[in-house]
Formats: C-alpha cells, structure tokens, sequence
C-alpha cells in the first residue's frame, strides 16, 4: 500500500492511535494494552511505524482519548443524558478510573489542524489531544452540571463505591489543546450536546 502510496507522490503517514494502547501517554504503570482493541491498535502503530520508515515515509500519529459527542454509540454519557431525560438518578459504578473524555468537535478541529500542518522534512511528529482529564466520578459530575443547565431541571447522580481496579487506574492524553488557537467554544459544544439528547427524546 505503502509503494502505491508513493508511486502516486505520496511520502506521508498518519495514524491515528487509541490512548489505550501499549506504551502510549501517560498512565498508570505498566503503560501494556489491556483489552484486545488496545492491542490490535499497539499492533498495528508498530507494523506501520515500521514499514512508513522502510517505505521513506514520514510518519505522524494522532492519539485518541474517549470522545463524546452527537451521534456517539451508546456509552458512558448517553447512558447518563437518557437517564436523566428518564427523569431516574444516574449511577457511576467506576467513579475511580482516571479517563480522558474529549468533546468530538474538538477532537476533529485537533485533527484538522495536525493533519493540514506541513511537517519538517525528517521529523516525527505526534498529538495526543486532552481536555478533561480526571476521574469518572468528576466528569459526571461535569456532565450533571451541564445538563441541569441545560434541561433547566435537576439531575440526580450517585457515584457507587468501587473496591477493584481490573483496568489501569490511569490512562489520559497530555496535550492539553488550545481552544482559542483551535476556533472551538466549550459552551455551544455542551450547549449543543445537550440539545442533541433532547431533540431524541421528542
């Protein structure tokens, strides 16, 4: 793919990678994969840095945390926005873990940006975008905040007591990004978050 690639004028590879791979950012340590995505994304930053240095290629990596977002599958925060709606108190069974949860929009302006950057001749060059890197318990308390201003209602939210740690404790980004550099609101993006939920449940 590689020498097609090149043949056609091109010398330049990014990846895009999970922060849950071996080896990537910051964390707990030992910084190993521990759930088979993690791997095969470990895997497959491997074989590419290999093969983009064989090649002659540059080789960039844009690391992902855990976005949210519109049109997000069913996860951590539409499970927290569906309750709500519900009119039910919300539960965090793992308040402990320390995640990195990033808006979409913003992720996708981060990864404009890096992509469209000209990169020096020879360099290497790597993002790993963060925004708001603390504990599950604090992000939805974050999200609660959010929602009651948005909803104009309260939102009810219990955080249960976790005991095991079965994950790495930590795993986040470190590169905090710039929103004002990057065009990016903080308010509209939670603004219109909440407006998505909303107009779902209509």
């Amino acid at each position: 793919m590689l020498r097609a690639l090149k043949d056609r004028g091109c010398g330049r590879l990014v990846l895009t990678g999970s922060v849950f791979e071996g080896n990537e950012d910051a964390g707990s340590t030992p910084l190993r994969a521990f759930n088979p995505y993690g791997l095969s994304k470990t895997l497959i930053a491997s074989s590419s840095s290999f093969y983009a240095d064989r090649e002659g290629f540059t080789f960039e990596k844009f690391v992902i945390p855990n976005p949210f977002g519109p049109y997000e599958e069913p996860r951590f925060t539409t499970y927290l926005m569906k309750t709500w709606l519900a009119g039910e108190t919300a539960r965090v069974q793992t308040p402990r873990y320390v995640r990195d949860n990033i808006h979409v929009s913003l992720l996708a302006k981060a990864y404009a940006a890096f992509v469209g950057a000209q990169p020096a001749d020879g360099a290497v060059r790597r993002l790993n975008p963060s925004l708001y890197p603390e504990s599950q318990g604090a992000f939805a308390e974050r999200v609660r905040r959010e929602a009651e201003n948005g909803l104009c209602r309260s939102c009810r939210l219990e955080l249960g007591v976790q005991s095991e740690l079965p994950e790495p404790p930590v795993r986040i980004n470190t590169d905090l990004c710039d929103v004002a550099t990057l065009g990016w609101s903080e308010t509209k993006a939670w603004d219109g978050f909440v407006d998505y939920y909303v107009r779902g449940s209509c």
